[in-house]
């Protein structure tokens, strides 16, 4: 017999193995995960005009407006001023951030 099944009643000790393997998913996979997406929407929501990004095509602009679900981004070095959704921003890049 095994210490395991002496600690533990019949019944539980069969899902014992099952509860871990999703303890340790939850603590590797899940948890970070939702720390990571609890952050990028922080960021989202803190976005302002002059903040330069970076979106997830790989564009780099400087935000010109924010509006409720749309940003528009001016890209150098023409100037050009295009239109986006806000969750298409992956990063801010202005140098505030690097300090």
């Amino acid at each position: 017999m095994s210490t395991l099944a002496l600690v533990l009643p019949g019944g539980v000790a069969q899902f014992a193995p099952i509860l871990l393997i999703f303890a340790v998913f939850y603590f590797l996979m899940i948890a970070p995960n939702q720390k990571k997406q609890k952050k990028w929407a922080e960021m989202l929501g803190n976005i302002k005009s002059g903040d330069q990004v970076v979106t997830n095509g790989g564009i780099r602009g400087t935000i010109v407006s924010v509006k409720d679900e749309v940003i528009i981004l001016r890209i150098a070095p023409d100037n050009i001023k295009l239109e986006f959704s806000k969750n298409a921003i992956a990063s801010v890049t202005t140098a505030d951030d690097v300090k």
